[in-house]
């Protein structure tokens, strides 16, 4: 039985990345209308006009088509259409009709949508037919004026940029299979023609599953600006790679997100490995993966084990074999609450 990522008690927080991260998706519109909405940060109570959060929903679209034509997994229509158009016209007016009369059509039913139920907190209310557009909720100022705020646009992007790259590989996206770039802190994969293609930011990735929290002592992790104190970390030291035990420790499933504190300062983890408390922790992330259908799930699986029982079998031998010290392993002098 795995953990689940939105638990009984969620927070705004939790609730928006379940729309992001575990929503099933047919077309990349659910990340537009989330893209948009933040970009415009409506305040509570407000009342959103289609036509006011058309504009910056489709070019959105817009700007993804121009890399990767294909943002639907059905019949392209008028909005895609309008989309395209627009990348050659810059008519504005014209999208803006199109998105309004074509674009919303089942993005807005859907986005609350995660397995078969909406998720507790509402980010907005559907006042289309009373007032043409979406009643912006209380949830929604809350996880605006959160300190995970500054993260989202990031975590949208990622996720929207390696669901589209299977979308036109032509693969499903469970089973896209991509490396990770440890030197430039990028998620890679190869296109048909076996030529290497950058696909997103690893920490814009990864963030969103540790609820942006760092993995050891759970403080908030920042992805941009001044503030910014996060790094990737490889949970099983990258030196043990000297052992020559035929472990990928540069793989995907032994990357987390660390507070530079814990990553490196004074009483940090460096090349340490940690407890098997963390270890237990690593599993539950990387079952966050699975358990999503995230284009990542594929890679966990190829390097983990087809089960979650195999998965922590895994992990549990790669922490044997590894494990000099056994009851001495690494952790956090301070930690805030658990976050998973």
């Amino acid at each position: 039985m795995t953990t689940p990522f939105i638990t009984a008690d969620p927070s705004v927080e939790d609730c928006w990345r379940g729309v992001v991260l575990y929503g099933r998706n047919t077309a990349s519109y659910k990340f537009a209308l989330a893209t948009a909405l933040l970009e415009i940060k409506p305040q509570s109570g407000q009342l959103v006009k289609l036509e006011d959060i058309a504009p910056t929903f489709a070019k959105s679209i817009a700007k993804h088509l121009i890399e990767s034509p294909k943002q639907i997994t059905t019949k392209q229509g008028k909005f895609l259409d309008a989309c395209q158009a627009f990348n050659l016209d810059r008519d504005l007016d014209a999208l803006t009709k199109v998105t309004v009369a074509h674009g919303f059509a089942n993005v807005i039913d859907a986005f609350h949508v995660v397995a078969t139920g909406d998720v507790l907190h509402r980010f907005f209310i559907d006042e289309r037919r009373s007032n043409n557009g979406l009643r912006i909720t209380d949830e929604f100022s809350k996880l605006i004026d959160s300190v995970q705020s500054c993260n989202l646009e990031q975590e949208v992007e990622a996720r929207w940029r390696l669901v589209e790259t299977a979308w036109n590989l032509g693969i499903s996206t469970n089973l896209l299979s991509v490396q990770h770039d440890h030197e430039l802190g990028e998620i890679f994969t190869f296109d048909n023609s076996k030529r290497r293609k950058n696909v997103t930011s690893s920490r814009a990735a990864l963030n969103g599953y540790q609820k942006g929290k760092c993995f050891y002592c759970f403080a908030d992790l920042s992805l941009l600006g001044e503030d910014m104190n996060v790094e990737v970390d490889h949970f099983f030291p990258d030196t043990l790679k000297h052992m020559n035990l035929g472990i990928n420790f540069n793989g995907i499933w032994n990357l987390v997100l660390s507070c530079v504190a814990c990553n490196r300062g004074p009483r940090g983890k460096h090349a340490r490995i940690p407890s098997i408390k963390l270890l237990e922790r690593l599993h539950t992330r990387n079952e966050f993966f699975i358990g999503s259908h995230h284009p990542l799930r594929e890679t966990l699986i190829q390097q983990t084990g087809m089960t979650t029982e195999s998965r922590g079998a895994y992990l549990g031998d790669v922490f044997r074999r590894v494990n000099l010290s056994a009851g001495q392993g690494w952790e956090p002098q301070d930690s805030m609450p658990a976050a998973f």
